[in-house]
């Protein structure tokens, strides 16, 4: 089975941006799909079993290129969009509109959600004050909240952000770490330092944390506070007890906006402690204003081992 197509309009820099580098994504999709890829200026000859899935693959990050570069995650997520049936394309991610409900924009671009699952999650952060999203990690939980925390901030919808994560892994001896309070937490919130960094730079995110815009808490000293005008991130929240959630939910003040973010496969908690995120998508079910966003591996946007690692793990417990 084969399919001979061509994609217009003819441009030499789109094509060059959908093939990749060395023509690494259409080697991906090659690899995915088990079909040959040949081509020759903007005429495509694709041979295997699956060439039909292949040439709409093709055309559609073909429409991406209108407006964004493509790269292998965007390769990724438009086969597994195109292995689970009709659905929602990567072409609804190629808008590059400020403010659309499926992207951020932040100083150094714009975010864009990628796949069905990532597109809701987003539309569920700006639409709600509280969101919850679950699911393994690789999915883009953390670093999406984020882009919205940053977007938010500089489109002064909100005066601070603030990033809160349980420490549980350090327990009793945290006091004993040495450095400041900020520095003994550094460690549990590296993933969010490292987004914000990408998205804003490490200078200006070290002049923001000095001015207290964007401020580190331990979620052991939330307690008692309410945060006005705030985008509040509780990343790895299957780490809290269900007293610690009930707190945090709590501290939510007028004009903020929250994202719980966590792994339920992946709870650090002594063996018998329940975990907080667990009980809060049990009992917030159905209180308005709040969302929830669930991924499962195929959504994971890391190395394509990542999410047969995860489908492993979730085969095994099943």
């Amino acid at each position: 089975m084969s399919a001979e197509f061509e994609l217009l309009p003819e441009d030499n820099s789109r094509l060059a941006a959908l093939c990749g580098p060395l023509d690494q994504n259409l080697r991906l999709v090659e690899q995915r799909l088990g079909v040959e890829v040949r081509r020759r200026g903007n005429q495509f000859r694709v041979s295997g079993e699956r060439a039909a899935s292949a040439e709409q693959v093709l055309r559609d990050l073909f429409d991406v290129t209108q407006s964004a570069q493509v790269d292998l995650p965007d390769v990724h997520l438009a086969l597994r969009e195109h292995a689970d049936g009709p659905g929602t394309t990567v072409r609804a991610a190629a808008g590059d509109a400020a403010g659309a409900p499926d992207s951020a924009r932040v100083p150094r671009g714009l975010i864009r959600a990628r796949g069905p699952h990532q597109r809701q999650y987003m539309a569920n952060v700006h639409a709600h004050d509280l969101t919850f999203g679950i699911g393994p990690a690789g999915t883009g939980k953390t670093y999406l909240a984020v882009a919205c925390a940053v977007e938010a901030l500089h489109s002064e919808r909100v005066r601070r952000i603030v990033l809160v994560r349980p420490a549980v892994e350090a327990g009793e001896r945290l006091g004993f770490l040495p450095g400041d309070l900020t520095q003994k937490v550094d460690p549990y919130l590296r993933p969010i330092y490292d987004a914000l960094y990408e998205m804003i730079g490490f200078d200006r995110v070290a002049r923001l944390i000095e001015r207290n815009v964007i401020e580190v808490a331990p979620l052991a000293f939330m307690r008692g506070r309410s945060l006005n005008e705030s985008f509040i991130i509780l990343d790895e929240a299957q780490n809290t007890t269900p007293e610690q959630m009930k707190m945090f939910l709590t501290r939510i003040g007028f004009g903020s906006r929250a994202v719980v973010t966590g792994d339920l496969t992946q709870t650090d908690l002594p063996a018998g402690r329940p975990s907080g995120l667990r009980e809060a998508l049990r009992v917030l079910q159905r209180v308005d204003g709040v969302a929830f966003s669930h991924f499962d591996a195929g959504d994971v946007v890391r190395h394509p081992l990542v999410q047969r690692i995860v489908q492993a793990y979730e085969a095994g417990e099943g």
